[in-house]
């Protein structure tokens, strides 16, 4: 069974930096796509980044694109998500998500598993 656990959320003043991290285990399919989504207080989750793991294809909401940046270990069975001149709006739950085949989809609904979340506040 796929599971999904983040880790590196916090608190942080706007400009600063924080690194997410998405270990992965289970995961037996060759041809994945896995993403970084957002929840902020009375919103809907949104896309943030997504990636292909079998290529270095990406794609990001364009709110983050030029300050974050999503990258993987294979080795580790790791993803990252660098986040970089962070902003209070940027202020969210955030989750990490895969999805089988290799489309990258921005829709939450394309997406099979899902972490619980770790919490990323931007302090102005």
């Amino acid at each position: 069974q796929v599971q999904l656990v983040e880790s590196g959320g916090g608190l942080v003043q706007a400009g600063g930096s924080l690194r997410l991290s998405c270990a992965t285990s289970g995961r037996t399919f060759s041809s994945v796509v896995m993403g970084w989504f957002r929840q902020a207080p009375g919103k809907e989750r949104e896309f943030v980044a997504a990636l292909r793991w079998s290529a270095s294809t990406t794609r990001y909401a364009d709110s983050v694109k030029d300050r974050f940046t999503i990258s993987k270990d294979n080795a580790k069975d790791l993803m990252y998500l660098q986040m970089n001149s962070l902003k209070p709006e940027d202020t969210a739950i955030y989750s990490c998500a895969l999805k089988i085949g290799n489309v990258i989809y921005t829709d939450r609904t394309m997406y099979t598993y899902w972490g619980q979340g770790t919490q990323v506040t931007v302090s102005s």
